[in-house]
């Protein structure tokens, strides 16, 4: 692969020893909660006949993603911070990165799906059944799985060949485009363009889609006569509105830029945010704000 580099020693958080286990305690809580709260809202929608409608299809799609997507940086990082496992391997280092960054893009591709499901339901609520199908719905979730994958394919692909003669050292928790590219000594101009392309095609593009759908959402919301039926229709989607706001306003910081040259400190930050917080607040927001998984949750608990 053209590098002389094995592996990488990854620096995660400076700071005391005990500042970094404090800091292990955080993330080791959050990653139970982020586990546990996307796990249990699977289970509750697989168990609830109610919910078995497309948005909440969509909905335990985007939970599973932020399982995976907790496991696939959490437990490294514990690792790193503890300093029990701060070197990665070349190949484990690319594995991580196109990991991560296909999950990333699947969850902007499912959140505009989700948005287009909320666009069809609330703008033809009389057709939506026949719109929304289940077979519509399958397929629109797995192509967001098959889209996100396949987006980041070329940009492993072209950082797996980058050259790396030294230093090794990574000043980061994980393997990101970033750092890939601090640390190069070739020519970094292919990958830089090939992340700013992708960025426009995957985050502005189904940013676009959602933005649209909600415009569209808002016009037929501001229609509606009564204002019972505004609030009951709005509810329905300031869930998904609000992941919706967390999740794009700290990628585009990440992700939507021309260069690479970006304080790999306040990537760090942003990175602990999307990959650490974003997850565990997603079954929050969904179960405080959403009153039909909350009428569920009451009857599975009432049944137990």
């Amino acid at each position: 692969n053209g590098t002389s580099v094995k592996e990488f020693i990854l620096l995660g958080f400076p700071g005391t020893w005990q500042f970094r286990v404090s800091l292990v305690v955080v993330f080791a809580l959050m990653y139970t909660l982020t586990v546990i709260g996307n796990a249990s809202i699977i289970a509750l929608v697989w168990r609830s006949s109610n919910l078995h409608i497309p948005m909440y299809f969509f909905l335990c799609n985007l939970s599973f993603l932020e399982i995976w997507y907790t496991m696939g940086v959490v437990p490294k990082a514990i690792g790193v911070m503890l300093g029990t496992s701060q070197t990665i391997s070349f190949s484990a280092c690319i594995f991580q990165l196109f990991f991560l960054l296909s999950l990333g893009s699947t969850e902007c591709f499912l959140l505009s799906v989700m948005a287009y499901d909320r666009y069809l339901a609330i703008c033809y609520p009389l057709r939506y059944s026949s719109l929304m199908n289940s077979v519509l719905s399958v397929r629109l979730a797995l192509s967001s799985w098959l889209g996100g994958f396949l987006a980041i394919s070329l940009l492993a692909f072209l950082t797996s060949r980058l050259t790396f003669c030294g230093p090794d050292v990574i000043n980061h928790f994980l393997c990101d485009i970033d750092s890939c590219l601090a640390l190069s000594c070739s020519d970094t101009w292919p990958v830089e363009l090939a992340t700013f392309l992708v960025s426009i095609i995957v985050v502005v593009g189904s940013c676009v889609v959602t933005l649209v759908s909600y415009m569209y959402i808002i016009s037929s919301i501001l229609r509606i006569q009564s204002v019972h039926g505004r609030k009951k229709a709005f509810s329905t989607c300031s869930a998904h509105l609000s992941v919706v706001t967390i999740w794009y306003g700290s990628i585009m910081f990440l992700y939507v830029k021309p260069s690479a040259q970006n304080s790999l400190d306040q990537n760090k930050i942003v990175n602990t945010f999307n990959t650490v917080v974003t997850p565990l607040l997603n079954p929050f927001i969904y179960t405080l704000r959403n009153k039909e998984v909350k009428l569920a949750l009451g009857r599975a608990f009432q049944k137990k």
